[in-house]
């Protein structure tokens, strides 16, 4: 699934040294809603490199507990 066929419902971005990370939440055009965590980079041959991570309704709630666990470990 392209997320240029996704309407976009929310949008935020994290800039990070040479890394922006945008998550968006979108809603495809079966109308299931999903959360997109894109990361662009630049690499060692500044050459502009893009990640994406798409997450659908049905797993959120289980990704935003991995997700928590682990900035827990992170920050301890």
């Amino acid at each position: 699934m392209s997320d240029t066929t996704a309407a976009t419902m929310y949008s935020t971005m994290v800039r990070a040294g040479k890394t922006t990370y945008y998550v968006d939440v979108k809603e495809a055009k079966n109308g299931r809603k999903f959360i997109s965590i894109s990361e662009n980079r630049i690499d060692e041959e500044e050459k502009k490199q893009r990640s994406t991570v798409r997450v659908f309704g049905e797993s959120i709630e289980q990704f935003r507990q991995a997700i928590n666990e682990a900035a827990a470990s992170v920050m301890q």
